[in-house]
């Protein structure tokens, strides 16, 4: 075998994606997500690339090569000539890399919590009204690595949010967001009360934001309605307006999502304590 760097160009891989007769069907969302990566600029060289078998019949790398075309961007790959045709049915077999596997990498605690979180936030800063699922909700681990620095407090928001999970059951992932998405908007506001009430429920009385979003959260638990209870989008959309109307001191006995209803955004009211201890 004959390995070597090239810069390959759009029109050289719309060339080699010519040889492409033997391969598995080609995946638009996996060319998707690798032409994004090469537009923010996450391209990096390594041992990974494309490769030709003896007779010069592209075996492996025709994702990338689309991706190059798509992106109409050149980059460097290695390319691997005299491929054993046999070689063909162990390739890919692999685990891929996870935005896990990344964090833990780079030494963070409860990556696979915080992987989660950092997606979600993503989501919720780019597209907070669209779905969070399919190939166009994939983060890459450039993009969670590059979200956690500008973001270094969804850190501190995880721990929160792990404890909102085990006293309510809304996903830790909704959660953390929630909490970093709402202590950003309004350093002003102590939201120790807001922890303390929807993890205990302790002295609250009907009609209390903080009792609503817990027994809503409890109940999606148990099964008792047709909601998913792991929707962390629908579970986020719960939270912010539970705090909002808590912030704002308005009582919520019933918490529901209409159609096509949006993600609220954050109340700047003056907090309902505060605006009292003011007058």
């Amino acid at each position: 075998m004959q390995m070597e760097v090239l810069h390959v160009s759009p029109e050289l891989a719309t060339e080699w994606l010519t040889r492409n007769t033997t391969n598995r069907p080609l995946s638009k969302a996996a060319v998707q997500q690798l032409a994004g990566r090469i537009q923010r600029g996450e391209w990096q060289l390594t041992h990974q690339g494309i490769a030709f078998d003896e007779d010069g019949v592209l075996i492996d790398g025709q994702h990338r090569l689309a991706a190059i075309v798509k992106a109409g961007t050149t980059v460097p790959l290695t390319v691997t000539h005299g491929v054993p045709r046999t070689a063909f049915t162990v390739m890919d077999t692999g685990r891929k890399r996870t935005g896990r596997d990344a964090l833990a990498l780079a030494g963070e605690a409860n990556a696979t919590h915080l992987a989660a979180a950092l997606r979600g936030l993503h989501l919720y800063l780019s597209a907070p009204n669209a779905a969070w699922s399919g190939g166009s909700s994939v983060t890459s681990n450039d993009q969670l690595l590059s979200l956690l620095e500008k973001h270094p407090g969804v850190r501190d928001a995880l721990h929160h949010g792990l404890a909102l999970n085990r006293g309510c059951r809304i996903t830790t992932t909704a959660a953390t967001i929630g909490w970093y998405v709402t202590a950003e908007a309004r350093p002003d506001i102590d939201q120790t009360p807001w922890l303390d009430g929807v993890v205990t429920g302790a002295n609250l009385e009907a009609g209390d934001p903080r009792l609503t979003l817990r027994n809503t959260m409890l109940s999606l638990a148990a099964g008792r309605t047709h909601r998913r209870r792991d929707d962390s989008r629908e579970h986020l959309l719960y939270y912010l307006k539970s705090w909002n109307a808590w912030l704002e001191g308005r009582s919520m006995k019933l918490l529901r999502r209409s159609p096509n209803e949006t993600m609220p955004r954050i109340s700047q009211h003056l907090a309902h304590a505060q605006a009292n201890t003011d007058a």
